[in-house]
């Protein structure tokens, strides 16, 4: 196949158009200005286009020049003459970053009352819980926690080792010692 009209620049001139008929079929279709569809026609071959071994070289550059093309940004320059410099001043964090419905992630708020806690002693605080137990037998883990300003899971690690958890009865939900420290309290109580 040659070209009719002058091409420009590095376009080749001829080719060689191989045909191939072990494709699917495809039926072309129209649409009126009513909005009904028509079939035109049926395409049952096709044609591939290779430029001769003899422009295979200006072929190359034309796509290198084309790719190359595509590649330049272009960038300009604007003068803006009422500005107050207001797209000069970075914007505040929660501006920059909006995430999204899906990405929205809640942070967990800390309480006002709930402050970090720096642990004691052990040893300590052992012997602060055996003391509140001396003045009341049964006591929940929030006023323990209000009492010895101490790490919950912490606190919750030595009473596991010296209470009791009430899960039933009167006393539901309040840990109390367990009998072998009771002892050891009432005797140092009466002594």
């Amino acid at each position: 196949m040659e070209m009719a009209q002058a091409c420009s620049g590095n376009t080749p001139k001829s080719y060689s158009l191989n045909m191939y008929s072990d494709f699917v079929p495809m039926c072309i279709f129209s649409e009126s200005n009513q909005g009904k569809l028509a079939c035109e026609g049926k395409v049952e071959k096709k044609f591939d286009m290779k430029p001769h071994r003899e422009n295979l070289m200006d072929y190359g550059k034309l796509c290198r020049e084309r790719t190359n093309m595509f590649m330049v940004k272009p960038r300009k320059t604007e003068l803006i003459l009422d500005d107050n410099g207001k797209g000069m001043r970075p914007l505040p964090v929660h501006q920059l970053i909006q995430p999204g419905p899906k990405d929205k992630k809640k942070v967990p708020v800390p309480k006002a009352n709930e402050t970090k806690r720096i642990r004691m002693d052990r040893g300590e605080l052992e012997k602060k819980l055996f003391k509140l137990f001396e003045s009341q037998p049964n006591w929940s883990l929030k006023q323990l926690l209000q009492k010895t300003n101490q790490p919950e899971q912490f606190l919750k690690e030595i009473l596991n080792e010296i209470c009791v958890y009430n899960k039933r009865g009167p006393n539901q939900g309040t840990h109390e010692l367990k009998p072998e420290y009771k002892k050891y309290t009432e005797d140092k109580a009466t002594n």
